[in-house]
């Protein structure tokens, strides 16, 4: 594992076409971010607004089984969000889910750009590089981004799904995926639930969609990846039809 202050690269001894990502691995605020506070309780730090509960966890047991490399976030997305766009006005929220973010109520646009020029630009550099190195192989790049969802919204019904497949244009891993998961009868699986993966300057829009490289979103139930067991059992659940799709292609 390698480390910089905006990403984290692990899993390096792994020579693959396929990339897995983790936008949101991370609730941390770096120090050159209001003291390294936003001025909100731990407890909301914990919360979903912060960073995808579990998904790290599970994208590196992912990576290991399909024996790729990863590259993961290492600041709060309430810092700036590696998955929006950098003209995307949710790129940093000042309230989220009810939460007024204190360090980002007074942030200006140069704060932002500063953040975007800190943190945003060199996890996306490093996804550059990477796939460019995949494609001077001779190789087609293939995406896989893991996140994570809330079991329930606010004053809302609970979610269904046990794991959301995004994807926009392209549907080579994406529609397989869902059918593979879809034989199992003990799995719930939304099609572009509980998010629609048509969100353009996202991370799979920047650097799969508009590049036409395969690539898919997996959004997980927060709820069924807390521990690192439930990590690992969701991880391969997920690996073994993807390595068959990923094959096939």
């Amino acid at each position: 594992m390698s480390k910089t202050s905006a990403f984290e690269a692990l899993n390096t001894n792994a020579i693959s076409r396929v990339l897995v990502l983790c936008d949101h691995a991370s609730n941390h605020v770096p120090e050159d971010v209001n003291g390294g506070h936003l001025g909100i309780s731990a407890q909301d730090m914990s919360r979903h607004i912060a960073y995808d509960i579990g998904a790290r966890g599970t994208a590196l047991a992912l990576a290991e089984m399909l024996k790729a490399p990863m590259l993961a976030c290492r600041f709060s997305r309430l810092v700036i969000d590696p998955n929006r766009g950098e003209d995307d006005p949710t790129i940093m929220m000042k309230i989220y889910d009810h939460t007024i973010v204190e360090g980002n109520r007074f942030a200006d646009d140069a704060e932002k750009q500063r953040r975007i020029e800190a943190h945003h630009r060199p996890y996306h550099a490093a996804i550059t590089a990477h796939l460019a190195g995949i494609t001077k192989r001779g190789q087609v790049p293939i995406l896989v981004s893991v996140h994570s969802f809330t079991p329930q919204l606010n004053g809302r019904p609970k979610r269904p799904w046990h794991i959301g497949i995004l994807w926009g244009k392209d549907g080579r891993i994406a529609e397989p995926l869902i059918r593979k998961l879809g034989e199992n009868p003990d799995i719930c699986v939304g099609n572009n639930e509980p998010y629609s993966g048509e969100l353009h300057g996202d991370t799979m829009y920047f650097h799969a969609t508009r590049n036409g490289l395969p690539h898919v979103l997996i959004e997980l139930r927060h709820d069924l990846i807390t521990t690192p067991e439930g990590q690992q059992k969701w991880a391969a659940i997920l690996a073994a039809p993807l390595a068959d799709i990923i094959a096939a292609l």
